[in-house]
C-alpha cells in the first residue's frame, strides 16, 4: 500500500506536482484561448458561464494551485500536491461507486504514450470486479485535424483503452496512438454504442476530449489534466466533469504506476 506521504514524495520527485514541466507561458496562452472560445482548448466543452482570463486564472489557482498572480508570466507552472492527492481520492471514489453498481465504463486517452498504462491497469481492475469495459466502434474512421491538416485516423483499443491512430501507424494492439485533444473520438465511440443498441457508459475515464466530450453530453466523466488544460476544470466547476485531477500529463509512463496502485487501493480494487 502506498501511503499518502509516499505518494506526495513521489509526485514531487517525478515532477507530476510541484514545479512541473508545463511552462507558465503555455498555461496563460491556454487561458487566453479558452476565454476567446477557441475550440482547440475547449476540447468538446461548451461552457454555460462567461469565463475571462482572470476568472480562469482564479479557477486554476483554486483547482491546481498555480500562482494567481497575473503578473507572473514565465517559468515553470506549479501544481499543489495536496490538491492532486485530494482529487485522486475523489477519482477513486467514483471508481468505487461504479464498481458497486457493476456499471459499464468507457476508457479513452489522448496521451497514449504517457497514460495508456495508467488507464489500462484501471480497466483491468474494473473488468475483474464485474464492470463491462466498453470497446465500441473499433476501427471506425475519424477525420481529425492535425498539424498536417485533416487526416483520416481510426479508433482502436489497447487493453480496453481507446486511442486513435494516424494513417500509416503501426498495427493495432500496441500503444503507438496519436496525441489528441479532440472530442471526436468519444463522440464516435458513443455513436457506435447507440448504433449497436448496447449499453451506454455510466462513467467515462480519460483525459482531454474524452472527458470534456462525454461530460458535455451528460455522461459522468473523470480524468487527469495539466495546468494548460483549463477545460476539464471549468467542466468540474460547472458540474459536467465529476473529477479533474491536476498533474503533469506528459511525464514518463513509469511515473504514473504508483498513482495506479494508490487509486486502486483507495477504490478497494487492489489485487
Amino acid at each position: 500500500m502506498l501511503s499518502t506521504g509516499a505518494l506526495r514524495a513521489h509526485l514531487l520527485a517525478a515532477r507530476l506536482a510541484g514545479p512541473v514541466a508545463t511552462s507558465r507561458e503555455a498555461s496563460l496562452r491556454s487561458y487566453r484561448l479558452f476565454a476567446a472560445r477557441d475550440p482547440r482548448v475547449m476540447i468538446g466543452l461548451d461552457p454555460e458561464w462567461a469565463w475571462n482570463e482572470q476568472d480562469l486564472l482564479r479557477l486554476m489557482a483554486d483547482k491546481c494551485g498555480v500562482s494567481g498572480d497575473s503578473g507572473q508570466v514565465s517559468g515553470s507552472d506549479v501544481i499543489d500536491p495536496e490538491r492532486t492527492m485530494d482529487a485522486l481520492d475523489a477519482f477513486a471514489g467514483r471508481l468505487r461507486a461504479v464498481v458497486a453498481r457493476r456499471a459499464p465504463v468507457l476508457f479513452g486517452t489522448g496521451h497514449p504514450h504517457r497514460l495508456l498504462g495508467f488507464y489500462a491497469d484501471l480497466a483491468d481492475a474494473l473488468s475483474a470486479a464485474g464492470c463491462l469495459v466498453l470497446t465500441p466502434a473499433q476501427g471506425r474512421c475519424i477525420d481529425m485535424t492535425t498539424r498536417f491538416g485533416v487526416r483520416t485516423c481510426h479508433l482502436d483499443y489497447v487493453r480496453g483503452v481507446a486511442l486513435v491512430r494516424e494513417p500509416g501507424a503501426r498495427q493495432a494492439g500496441n500503444g503507438t496512438g496519436a496525441h489528441t485533444h479532440s472530442p471526436l473520438p468519444v463522440r464516435v465511440a458513443l455513436d457506435g454504442l447507440v448504433e449497436a443498441g448496447g449499453p451506454l457508459p455510466e462513467l467515462v475515464v480519460g483525459d482531454h476530449g474524452w472527458v470534456c466530450g462525454a461530460g458535455q453530453l451528460g455522461i459522468e466523466a473523470i480524468g487527469l489534466a495539466d495546468t494548460n488544460d483549463p477545460a476539464l476544470f471549468v467542466g468540474e466547476a460547472e458540474g459536467r466533469v465529476s473529477v479533474a485531477v491536476p498533474l503533469d500529463d506528459g511525464a514518463r509512463a513509469a511515473h504514473y504506476r504508483p498513482l495506479t496502485r494508490y487509486v486502486l487501493n483507495r477504490a478497494c480494487l487492489s489485487q
